[in-house]
């Protein structure tokens, strides 16, 4: 028996025998080709089966998860299609006289790197996007048959390094019960779609694979992200319990999809998503959402060799707001520079990107961009409830040139007739400490704050989230950073202005007490956590959680602040 432990990717408990899913080794050697047509036409034979295989999942996709879903594999396809990926390749045969496969790792190798270097971990993750098509094409030009999950036939978890989308696609519910991976992470496609498919999953375990061999008994804990492996007829029992209760759990959350989140003395807030592309707004729905909190909208301008042009913009704002029928939407302006590179940008390379060239501060360099993109978004208004919000802001000064430049756009769109909503909210990030010491005067000016805890974090304690040497210094409840966000709620209240809340601590079961208590309006979080966080705040006092934030906020460390908490909650 042994007990392996990872991220918890999607809720649930399974049980049944480890189905190890290795591929086929895709390794090749760089060689000269003498002729680069041949190889040309090689690939291209390569990108062809490629497309018909995954426009073959994505049937199966929409039958079995639904149009949202399968839109993944849409995605694929055009990956596959690109001009530009297409004739980078080609060009690299050609100008190097190289084989298609070693041409392939080339280019796609720079689209990769691009993507991993991202701060946003959604972002982050759609490199695996690119490594699954780059699979596929490999495949077909070394001739190699992929394994295929589909063919699985009887209960099973599967074991697997990683799992990329289609994988996913292809896994039966009927005998699929769980999926374990080595690597990856919640914000991936295939944990996206886990979770829609009612799958549990344990990713990024690091050793599954080495650990587990086919035909051990496993059971899969995706509540709290631990795998058993061959336990015990106790541990095995301990399970079917839990199992039992976790099935009537959800059934309790379900009936809370279309109720109003309010605590158990009277307090309402809303519950609303984060959400990186149009595609997400299912979810948001499906989930009990009372609007989306978060709409990144770097998706337009990733993975491609040319800025997006208004009218793509419009038209992908225009389906959220009309999906959502009138449900507040927030969309944050281009969340872009420094560390998350576009190449067609030219960007200058810089020493501290994180403290650099980026968001707000490349927007209002770079006008142009900035102008097109609000253009798009008050073009759409007038379909839904928009709210807009400026990332990264630092000074007052930097909101009033945004500010300005957003009344200026919409001065001139109603100018030519065009029709602009007269009601839109215009608010800002607070990721900067700085910002949030000054929150009395933004609140003044601004419409709302949402807090961006996942950098102020990061800022207030001098400690880079990504870096692993520093991450015991990445802590949400630490009192340093609980008295800044009060500063902040406070200082919105008191001019009649709304606070929330967009990073991933507004989900954190330990950490919505505690905003419970400090008056945050708004929680935006991953859909998918909606109807639990509804089930908590609805057991709250908000009274009693001012009691305890008040305690929290005279503590001298981190670790006093959970126990307490739990404490509290657990009476």
């Amino acid at each position: 028996m042994s007990l392996l432990k990872g991220i918890a990717a999607s809720s649930g408990i399974a049980m049944a025998k480890a189905y190890s899913l290795v591929q086929p080794s895709l390794s090749f050697i760089k060689k000269e080709v003498d002729d680069v047509e041949k190889e040309i036409k090689r690939l291209q034979g390569a990108l062809t089966v490629t497309i018909n295989e995954l426009e073959a999942i994505r049937e199966k996709a929409k039958v079995d998860l639904g149009e949202d879903k399968a839109a993944i594999f849409e995605a694929h396809i055009l990956i596959v299609n690109d001009p530009d990926m297409v004739a980078s390749v080609e060009e690299k045969i050609k100008s190097e006289k190289v084989n298609a496969e070693h041409a392939l790792k080339e280019v796609t190798d720079m689209f990769i790197m691009m993507f991993e270097q991202l701060d946003d971990e959604y972002m982050r993750e759609r490199a695996a996007d690119i490594r699954d098509v780059r699979k596929r094409i490999l495949s077909h030009l070394l001739g190699v048959k992929i394994v295929n999950p589909s063919m699985i036939s009887e209960e099973a978890i599967v074991v697997a390094e990683d799992l990329t989308p289609s994988d996913t696609a292809l896994l039966n519910p009927q005998y699929v019960k769980a999926f374990i991976t080595n690597i990856g992470g919640r914000t991936s496609h295939s944990a996206i779609m886990a979770r829609s498919m009612g799958i549990p999953a344990v990713v990024g375990t690091k050793t599954a694979t080495e650990v587990i061999k086919d035909g051990d008994l496993i059971i899969v804990d995706g509540l709290k992200g631990e795998v058993h492996v061959n336990p015990s007829e106790e541990v095995i029992q301990r399970y079917k319990d839990e199992q039992i209760r976790f099935e009537k759990q959800k059934a309790e959350w379900a009936e809370l999809l279309n109720e109003k989140t309010v605590s158990a003395d009277g307090h309402q807030v809303k519950l609303v998503a984060n959400i990186g592309t149009p595609n997400d707004v299912e979810s948001v729905v499906n989930n009990g959402g009372e609007g989306v909190g978060l709409f990144r909208t770097e998706f337009f301008y990733m993975g491609r060799n040319e800025l997006p042009t208004e009218e793509e913009q419009f038209e992908s704002y225009k389906a959220v707001l009309e999906r959502l029928d009138g449900k507040p939407v927030v969309v944050r302006t281009l969340d872009i520079g420094g560390d998350k590179e576009l190449p067609y940008l030219n960007l200058p390379k810089e020493m501290n990107p994180f403290l650099g060239f980026r968001a707000i501060r490349l927007c209002l360099d770079k006008q142009d961009i900035f102008r097109t993109q609000l253009r798009a978004l008050l073009r759409a208004s007038s379909y839904g409830n928009l709210k807009i919000m400026f990332p990264m802001i630092a000074t007052l000064d930097e909101y009033r040139q945004a500010k300005r430049i957003f009344e200026e756009e919409k001065q001139k769109l109603i100018g030519e007739g065009v029709p602009v909503s007269d009601d839109i909210e215009v608010g800002m990030m607070v990721e900067i400490p700085s910002t949030a010491v000054m929150a009395d005067q933004f609140a003044k000016e601004v419409d709302f704050f949402s807090i961006g805890t996942n950098d102020l974090i990061q800022y207030t304690m001098a400690a880079d989230r990504m870096n692993e040497r520093v991450s015991y210094l990445y802590q949400p409840y630490s009192p340093a950073i609980l008295r800044l966000v009060k500063m902040v709620i406070d200082a919105a209240h008191k001019e009649g202005k709304w606070a929330g809340m967009c990073g991933e601590m507004a989900g954190d079961e330990i950490a919505i007490p505690l905003l419970l208590g400090l008056g945050l309006d708004e929680f935006s979080m991953s859909a998918t956590s909606i109807l639990k966080a509804r089930s908590q705040i609805l057991q709250l006092s908000k009274k009693e959680m001012e009691d305890l934030a008040q305690t929290a906020l005279q503590m001298s460390t981190t670790d006093e602040v959970i126990q307490t908490v739990k404490k509290t909650i657990q009476k």
